[in-house]
């Protein structure tokens, strides 16, 4: 690729980054990276009537902890900028009338009553509604009418559009990077509009001519804009510049496979579908978010591309460096990818092992308010030993709780289990032997108190078990030995003599 590969995210400031949005960013950043290119962030602010506050700094805050963060957008190396649409607004009309002056676009003055009549009276015909070749010329526009009226009305300051004027009887060789070559039918497309009355470009124009002007080389976006894309081929063509190449990708399907991926499914099924939590400036409702809900951004990001993507191997677990080197755009598949939570889980689970203990002991000790005053290293030796059980920071308590505090009550199945009529003998006994341990760590104790059991000639069991029950509460938690060295011998020997007592 010899070309300066340069790319853009182009959000819309009208809520929460959903994450959807996050694994089309995702993949522009990949492909720039991967092309040793440019990621841009624009953000597409045209529809003032939905723009929502607090949303653009939601969008760059979930970049940054996804660590794709922009190389050129708001407030960073604006070579190109602004990088908001609403702030290039005397762009985009100038544009707009260099189409008129073309004959590729013209000012239609239809009201919304006018048009609604028209689409009401196809209906009762059993036909759709399209403005288009086939009635532009009976409908109120600059098309039909003369020029003088066109002037006279333009200088009564009515409302007016500026419609793009699609091409009859063609036919469009369209080429797309992930679905190959389209063929499109000029005659089915309608006149979409580009410039609205109250000085604001549609999405259509402002996206193209920024484009343009910002040097972007691909558009990698999601599929829902493939059927934009001819319009978009025009425009290009209309104003006689180069088109980029681009890129759409597939949806992100609910669970089940069926139907696109929505808030309500992550609400009805219990996961978030937002990277981090969102609160309404409007109603105050909270959003869940990944970040919140205790996933690490890495695994976030290995599980999203994950969807729509593969690398033809059968390596899952990936780092951002890894990702970026193995990412190829012809390994983006068409269809669909089904989003399941439960996968998302194993990456968190394996990124929990990756991380560094002393980093999950500060985490650890801010959520629980048992161990303000417990020292982190000791929480950090402690996290050591259970993190491999663990999926989430909130996990940890549940498997290393012990470690803190002696057990309160002890679990009843595992008590049946453990508790034989001559276990309150065998602890006894087992304490006297711990007594003689002077070098207490973990393989001093195992050493010793296996050997001790081995001369007793019995079962490991019916030592080993009620030890545990003792130390824990319950079968479960790691090695045996390393929790007696954690909490040392008088609290081991007060938790066995605890356990005794009461048989």
């Amino acid at each position: 690729m010899t070309k300066n590969v340069r790319v853009r995210f182009a959000p819309s400031p009208t809520g929460p980054l959903h994450i959807g949005g996050v694994r089309t960013a995702l993949f522009n950043y990949l492909f720039a990276k991967k092309h040793n290119g440019t990621f841009v962030v624009r953000i597409e602010d045209t529809d003032q009537n939905r723009y929502v506050e607090g949303a653009e700094k939601y969008i760059i805050d979930a970049l940054n902890w996804c660590n794709i963060p922009y190389d050129e957008g708001p407030g960073k190396n604006e070579k190109f900028g602004p990088y908001r649409q609403s702030e290039r607004k005397a762009l985009y009309k100038t544009y707009a009338e260099d189409l008129i002056a073309t004959n590729n676009a013209y000012y239609a003055f239809d009201t919304a009553e006018g048009l609604d009549a028209q689409r009401k009276e196809h209906e009762q015909d059993g036909k759709t509604f399209i403005y288009n070749w086939h009635n532009r010329l009976n409908l109120n526009n600059s098309l039909s009418l003369t020029p003088e009226e066109v002037k006279e009305k333009l200088e009564a300051g009515e409302d007016y559009v500026i419609r793009f004027k699609s091409p009859q009887d063609e036919t469009l060789h369209l080429k797309d990077m992930v679905r190959g070559n389209i063929k499109i039918e000029t005659n089915i497309l309608d006149d979409k509009v580009l410039f609205k009355s109250d000085g604001m470009p549609t999405y259509h124009l402002a996206n193209i001519v920024d484009d343009h002007l910002m040097e972007i080389t691909h558009v990698i976006r999601g599929e829902e804009w493939l059927p934009s894309l001819a319009l978009h081929y025009q425009l290009y063509k209309a104003f006689g510049w180069d088109a980029p190449e681009f890129a759409h990708l597939p949806l992100i399907l609910k669970p089940t496979g069926k139907g696109k991926l929505s808030k309500r499914d992550g609400d009805k099924l219990g996961f978030p579908v937002f990277p981090l939590e969102w609160i309404d400036p409007k109603t105050n409702d909270v959003s869940r978010g990944y970040k919140e809900d205790g996933y690490f951004s890495e695994a976030v990001i290995n599980f999203l591309a994950f969807l729509g993507w593969n690398p033809g191997t059968e390596q899952e677990l990936f780092n951002l460096e890894e990702l970026v080197d193995a990412f190829d755009m012809k390994r983006v598949n068409k269809a669909g990818a089904r989003f399941d939570p439960d996968k998302i889980k194993w990456f968190n689970h394996h990124y929990m092992q990756e991380q560094n203990n002393d980093e999950l002991a500060e985490a650890f000790k801010a959520e629980r308010e048992e161990l303000k005053d417990i020292d982190v290293n000791y929480v950090a030796m402690c996290v050591n030993l259970i993190k491999e059980r663990a999926t989430f920071i909130s996990d940890l308590w549940d498997l290393s709780h012990f470690f803190f505090h002696s057990p309160k009550e002890y679990d009843p199945k595992a008590y049946k289990k453990a508790v034989k009529d001559d276990t309150r003998a065998l602890l006894s006994e087992l304490v006297t032997v711990i007594n003689t341990v002077e070098d207490f760590t973990t393989e001093a104790l195992q050493n010793t108190i296996k050997a001790w059991i081995t001369s007793k000639e019995i079962g490991f069991g019916k030592v080993m078990m009620p030890l545990r029950l003792a130390l824990v509460g319950a079968l479960q938690g790691p090695d045996v030995f390393e929790i007696m060295f954690m909490i040392g011998k008088q609290e081991s020997i007060d938790r066995i003599e605890n356990l005794a007592t009461g048989i």
